[in-house]
Formats: C-alpha cells, sequence, structure tokens
C-alpha cells in the first residue's frame, strides 16, 4: 500500500497543468485527542491521496494542522471525509483569499510530537481554557477600546509584510519566541489591559490564549479563524478592513494580498516591495524580500557570491554544496548581513 510520495515536485506540477482542473488551497487545524497518530496519519494519507489531495499536513496527539490543496470537483467527497472523522465533522476550513493550482506539489503528512511547535509543556496548564473568540464585527469593535493592546503572533518575516494597524509586532524568528517576550512586555497589565491576538488561521493563538490565561492575564481575546477568516467576513458583510499589506502564507503562493498598502522594503536596494522570494543558490535558499529591479540584477539571488554560484555549471553547484550540513539554519527567514535594506 502507498503510503508515501512517488512524483516529484515537477512532476506533479506537469500532471496538474494538463488536468488543466482547478484546485482550492486550504487550511485547518483542529486539538483532539489522537490515541495513534501514525495509524491516523496512514488512514489520512491513503484516502487523500486518492482523492489528488497535496498539502503539508501535520498529526500528533493533540491533534492535527492541515494546509492543502484539493480539486475542486472533489472538494465534496473531501468534505464528506472528513466529517466522518468524529472530532473533524463540521470543522471550520480556511478557504484561500487568491487560489493558485500550484500552492502545494506534494502530499506530505508527517507525525509530530505538537502540530505547532510552541516549546510548551501542556501539562503545566489547562489547554482547553482559551480566550474569547471574536469574529471580525467584534474584533473591529474592540479595537476602538484604548484599553485594548493588539499583538501580533507571528513572526517578523510574516509581519514585515502586512499586519494589522496599531499592532505590536514582536521582532522574533518563531512563536515559541514571542510567548515569554510578549509576557514580559505586558505583565504590568495583566489586569487592566485586554490582550488581543492574532495569527495566520487561528492555530497559534489556540494555545496561546490558554497559556496567557494560565500566566495571570484577565482578559484574553483571539481572532477567530485568524487572518484568512477575518478578510472574508469583511469582503461578504462589507467591513472596514483594518489589516494593511499582505497575508504570508506558508505554500508556493508565499502571500495572499489583503489591501493595495505596500508596507514592506527591497532588502537589497530599500524600494517599496513586499515579494517573499527565496536565494537562487539551493545551498542557501534564504527567504528575503527582493523587487524586479534587483531579481533581474542579481539572477534572483540575495548576494554577490551567491549570484557567482548560481552562474556556475549545475554539478559543480552540486559539488559545492556536497557533504555540506544542510540544517535549518539554511532556510533562515530574512536574516543575513547580506541585506542591506532589513529592517
Amino acid at each position: 500500500m502507498q503510503l508515501y510520495n512517488t512524483l516529484s515536485a515537477k512532476e506533479r506540477a506537469e500532471l496538474i497543468e494538463a488536468a488543466g482542473k482547478e484546485r482550492l488551497t486550504i487550511s485547518f487545524y483542529q486539538y483532539a485527542k489522537i490515541e495513534n497518530p501514525q495509524q491516523f496519519r496512514d488512514d489520512l494519507f491513503v484516502v487523500w491521496d486518492s482523492l489528488d489531495v497535496l498539502g503539508r499536513i501535520y498529526v500528533a496527539t493533540e491533534g492535527i494542522n492541515a494546509q492543502l490543496s484539493v480539486p475542486a470537483d472533489n472538494f465534496n467527497e473531501f468534505k464528506t471525509h472528513l466529517d466522518t472523522i468524529s472530532f473533524l465533522k463540521d470543522v471550520r476550513l480556511n478557504v484561500a483569499i487568491e487560489q493558485d493550482n500550484f500552492s502545494f506539489l506534494k502530499l506530505k503528512v508527517k507525525v509530530r510530537d505538537k502540530i505547532v511547535a510552541d516549546g510548551l509543556n501542556d501539562d503545566t496548564f489547562d489547554v482547553t481554557n482559551k480566550g474569547v473568540h471574536l469574529d471580525a464585527v467584534k474584533f473591529n469593535e474592540i479595537l476602538e477600546d484604548p484599553d485594548t493592546v493588539l499583538v501580533d503572533m507571528r513572526n517578523h518575516y510574516e509581519s514585515e509584510i502586512g499586519h494589522f494597524k496599531g499592532a505590536v509586532t514582536p521582532d522574533v524568528d518563531t512563536f515559541r519566541d514571542s510567548l515569554d517576550l510578549i509576557e514580559e512586555d505586558l505583565r504590568e497589565h495583566k489586569e487592566d489591559k485586554k490582550l488581543v491576538m492574532y495569527c495566520t488561521g487561528g492555530i497559534r493563538c489556540e494555545k496561546a490564549s490558554a497559556y496567557y490565561k494560565h500566566k495571570g492575564f484577565q482578559q484574553v481575546y483571539q481572532l477567530e479563524g485568524g487572518i484568512i477568516n477575518y478578510f472574508r467576513q469583511v469582503d461578504e458583510q462589507g467591513l472596514e478592513n483594518k489589516f494593511i499589506g499582505k497575508n504570508f502564507v506558508f505554500d508556493q503562493r508565499r502571500a495572499e494580498k489583503i489591501s493595495e498598502d505596500v508596507i514592506a522594503h527591497c532588502h537589497q536596494c530599500g524600494k517599496p516591495c513586499d515579494t517573499h522570494v527565496n536565494c537562487a543558490n539551493e545551498g542557501c535558499h534564504l527567504l528575503f524580500i527582493q523587487c524586479e529591479e534587483c531579481a533581474e540584477k542579481m539572477n534572483h539571488c540575495c548576494s554577490d557570491e551567491c549570484k557567482e554560484i548560481v552562474a556556475l555549471p549545475y554539478e559543480e553547484q552540486k559539488k559545492l554544496r556536497k557533504g555540506k550540513d544542510n540544517s535549518n539554519k539554511i532556510f533562515k527567514k530574512g536574516r543575513s548581513e547580506v541585506l542591506k535594506f532589513k529592517k
């Protein structure tokens, strides 16, 4: 029985293009007790592979976190399958604002210790004692309260291209880095301020809200469904959009436009730009913001050194990478001395 990918990303892209059918990019999560994550993972893979589902899905004893792409023709069958799983019946599905048939090119269902790397010991607090969920209307209303502190629970490279007006945007590399930092900054206001949090789709705020209540914050709120769900409600109900810029997403699209504002700058020349790219040098792969002019000038690279490497024959590039430890450090997000205009 096939329980893993057999096609490369290139081969899958060719099949998607040849099929000529629309696909839907969807994300969802659910905290639930899963007794056998490996068996659950295998069962999901078999069914979803048969439905031509692609994406990145994490399964753990605490639940599931899924970002995926499914053929529009198969959506109803996909949803029917979700509804057969007790804790996923009628789960909220965040449908992408901007669709792209190539948002995901492989089906990866992985068993992890946690569905979000939060670094928390869940046994030390009640993870079900969450904050108050806010829809777009109530979220906009609470932002008008002078006693509200709005906090972006995402990382620096996410908030750099887009965030809510007036939000605190911690300059952190990971979600776990922000938890203690935010508590320290707001320790004098645990009783008198309303702590309102938001993230991409809501999953980070689910755990963070319970954590902050455990830490003594008396008024904790979170944006239901995150930025994705917020904008859909704003669009459908004709509400004021308080988000400026783009919403960073973790697939091939990299971002969705929420407003026409461009609040970031090219990391190489400093001109207004909010387009994230990865350095063309596979041994670097640095994620950074690059405008079209710099992309052409630098051959889609982050530095002159990487530009020189990319100019070499591909076999020479492979030799340079051989034997090197490609740890997560090579995928660092916008942190490099070569980026002159990174804030």
